[in-house]
């Protein structure tokens, strides 16, 4: 049977490229890719191909959203990793079909899973590709390799010195890894120390060429100083967080080291949400609706200068020439990080010196890019997946609009 096309129209398309808006617009899709992008004027069907048309009325077209940081085991509810993990792996697994659900709605078409325990990732995105439950394609990295002891531990994916961390290599990709993660400082997990390095920088480079063998990425956390130097030579290419943490768990810039970032060419996932942003939404709006006690006044407060000193990091790395680097990521899951908001981080970054064009290409085609998987994803191009959101709003001039989604669509499918 020939394909049907479906050409869909709105007020407007951006396609991810960097290129201008195109205003009264239509994107044409035949099967699972995109066949042309351009002026309704110019797309409109053949009488005789008996082409399904689809009007957004109003509304903007730009490509599906991609988070690069995520855990899918986690709910995101505000308890403590040591809370979270006495859940079952299967309750983690309901956690992460009702997460998948979350971010899909919110525009969220392609993410990347950064550690989950035992065989929770591969579970979702073997579901997943079953058709088991709706969801945003994935990538999965399995458990994170971490120190004894180290943050995420309970994944299940400990090894010390640099045979361990072959072997721990070796054992996830032929499990089925995309990429392989590492923790290369201490997190959030009670007993380890992010402002320490937790791996030496010739165990991050054994980690890292091992999985180059593979043919696989890598990504590690990195929160203090001393894991992002080590994981600058060591070769890594893509960098969580960046925190410019001392170990006296104080957060300082350093512009060399972000010099050596940007000579280097590694791509960087801020996650400045994760700083505390959803602590100040929430006691914001309950300042604003029945007031807040002096515990709770504090709360705001120290959650606002970690959020400011973050944002203002960020600041600086975009001035150092690190903008063409950052990719978009959420570390959805981890404490009160809810999955559905990856817009939050959009927001910091528009006040961190981000235009709103800037921050569209790098939540679509930049983050398809550091992960790579740019040549099915991230733009509205010609033989692209037809992966894309419509959205109330010009998304290349109002970084809001990508908060308001209408509808989701994956490999040319209407799926929200």
């Amino acid at each position: 049977m020939p394909i049907r096309p479906l050409i869909l129209t709105c007020a407007g398309v951006v396609d991810g490229t960097g290129s201008p808006a195109i205003r009264d617009a239509a994107i044409r899709i035949e099967g699972e890719r995109v066949v042309a992008v351009g002026p309704v004027a110019t797309l409109r069907p053949h009488p005789d191909e008996h082409a399904t048309v689809v009007d957004h009325p109003g509304l903007w077209i730009c490509p599906g959203l991609i988070d690069e940081h995520t855990h899918l085991g986690l709910a995101g509810d505000g308890r403590a990793y040591e809370e979270m993990a006495e859940d079952s792996d299967e309750m983690m697994v309901l956690a992460g079909v009702m997460n998948l659900g979350k971010h899909l709605r919110s525009g969220v078409t392609t993410l990347r899973d950064n550690g989950a325990r035992n065989q929770i990732g591969f579970t979702l995105r073997d579901g997943a590709k079953r058709g088991y439950f709706p969801s945003p394609r994935m990538l999965v990295c399995g458990r994170p390799i971490t120190c004894t002891g180290g943050h995420f531990w309970w994944c299940n994916e400990e090894a010390d010195g640099e045979a361990e961390i072959r072997k721990a290599v070796r054992r996830l990709v032929h499990e089925g890894a995309d990429h392989i993660k590492i923790m290369a400082s201490g997190g959030g997990t009670r007993g380890t120390i992010p402002g320490r390095a937790s791996y030496t920088e010739s165990e991050m480079h054994a980690a890292i060429h091992e999985a180059h063998l593979f043919g696989r990425l890598t990504v590690a956390h990195c929160r203090a100083k001393e894991s992002m130097v080590h994981a600058v030579n060591a070769g890594l290419d893509l960098m969580e967080h960046a925190e410019f943490l001392d170990p006296d768990g104080v957060m300082r810039f350093d512009p060399e080291i972000a010099a050596m970032m940007r000579e280097c060419g590694v791509y960087i996932s801020p996650t400045l949400q994760a700083a505390g942003y959803p602590t100040v939404v929430a006691l914001r709006a309950k300042r604003g609706s029945e007031g807040l006690t002096k515990a709770e006044e504090q709360r705001l407060k120290a959650a606002e200068e970690r959020v400011e000193t973050r944002v203002g990091h960020f600041r600086q790395m975009l001035d150092l020439g690190l903008l063409h680097r950052m990719v978009a990521g959420s570390d959805a899951g981890c404490g009160n990080l809810e999955f559905g908001h990856l817009d939050y981080d959009f927001h910091l970054m528009h006040r961190g010196g981000m235009s709103a064009m800037q921050i569209l290409e790098s939540a679509t085609r930049i983050t398809a890019e550091a992960i790579g998987f740019a040549a099915d994803v991230g733009t509205l191009e010609p033989g692209k997946l037809a992966d894309l959101i419509v959205v109330d709003g010009d998304p290349s001039s109002d970084v809001t609009a990508l908060s308001r989604v209408r509808a989701v669509y994956q490999t040319g499918q209407r799926v929200v």
